[in-house]
C-alpha cells in the first residue's frame, strides 16, 4: 500500500513539472528555455527595495532631515565643565590663603572664559549665529583678568569686587546669548546659569564687606560647570532627536 501511494505521488509530481508554465514578460526582461517543458524563466527578477518601507515617514521620502546641533558646542560644553570640575577642586584646597597658587587659579579660569568665547564664535559664525555679545564676552573676560591681577596685590577683599563685577556682567551677557540659540535646543541651563551668575555676583560683592573667603567662588564655578554639562546632554538629546 505504501508503495502504490509513493508511485502515485511520483506521478503527480511528474505530471506537474510536464505541464507548460505561462510566463509575464517584462520590458527588457530576457527569457531563456528552460528544457524539456518549453517554459521561461525571467532574469530580471522583481525588485523591492525601491518601495517605501513600512515605517517610513512622508519626510523621509522627500529628503526632509531635522536641524542639526553643532557639535562643537556640545565639545565646548563638556570641555567647560570638566575645567570648571578642576578648577573649583584646586581653588578649594587653597582658598584659605591668597597664594601664588590661588592667584594662578583666579586668573587662568577669566583667561580659559576668553578661549572658549573665541571657540564659541567659530561655532557661531560657522553655523549664521549672531556672535557680537560674544565678543561682548571676551572683552568683559579679558579686562577681568587684568583686574584680578591688580586686585590680588590688595587682598581677598578686592579680589572678590572684581570677581563680583565680571560674574555679573558676563552672567547677562550668557543669558542673552543663550536666549538667541533656543532654537538650538538644551540653551534653558545656560539661561538659568546666566541669571544665577548675576545673582552670585551681588553676593560677592556683599560677601567683600564681610567675611571674604575664595571657597565660594569655587562653589561658584562648579555649579556653572554643572549648567554646562546639562546642557551638553541635552544638545546632545536634540541631536538624536529624543
Amino acid at each position: 500500500m505504501v508503495d502504490g501511494a509513493f508511485v502515485a505521488l511520483r506521478r503527480a509530481v511528474s505530471f506537474t513539472d510536464a505541464r507548460p508554465t505561462a510566463t509575464v514578460s517584462r520590458p527588457g526582461a530576457v527569457a531563456h528555455p528552460a528544457g524539456e517543458a518549453g517554459t521561461a524563466r525571467m532574469t530580471e527578477p522583481f525588485r523591492t527595495d525601491s518601495l517605501p518601507q513600512k515605517g517610513t515617514s512622508v519626510d523621509t521620502l522627500v529628503g526632509t532631515t531635522p536641524a542639526s546641533v553643532p557639535s562643537a558646542l556640545r565639545k565646548l560644553y563638556f570641555l567647560r565643565f570638566t575645567f570648571a570640575a578642576v578648577w573649583a577642586a584646586l581653588l578649594f584646597t587653597t582658598a584659605e590663603t591668597l597664594g601664588a597658587l590661588s592667584v594662578t587659579l583666579l586668573l587662568v579660569y577669566p583667561l580659559f572664559d576668553v578661549a572658549a568665547a573665541v571657540v564659541d564664535v567659530r561655532s557661531a559664525k560657522a553655523n549664521g549665529g549672531p556672535a557680537r555679545f560674544l565678543y561682548v564676552n571676551i572683552a568683559i573676560s579679558s579686562l577681568a583678568v587684568i583686574g584680578l591681577a591688580a586686585a590680588a596685590t590688595s587682598g581677598i577683599p578686592a579680589v572678590l569686587r572684581v570677581w563680583g563685577a565680571w560674574a555679573i556682567t558676563s552672567g547677562l551677557v550668557q543669558l542673552v546669548v543663550g536666549a538667541g540659540r533656543r532654537e538650538l535646543g538644551g540653551q534653558w541651563p545656560m539661561i538659568i546659569s546666566g541669571a544665577l551668575s548675576t545673582a552670585a555676583g551681588t553676593s560677592f560683592l556683599a560677601q567683600a564687606g564681610g567675611d571674604p573667603e575664595l571657597g565660594s567662588l569655587a562653589g561658584y564655578a562648579f555649579l556653572g560647570g554643572v549648567f554646562f554639562l546639562v546642557s551638553a546632554l541635552r544638545l546632545n538629546r536634540a541631536r538624536n532627536g529624543v
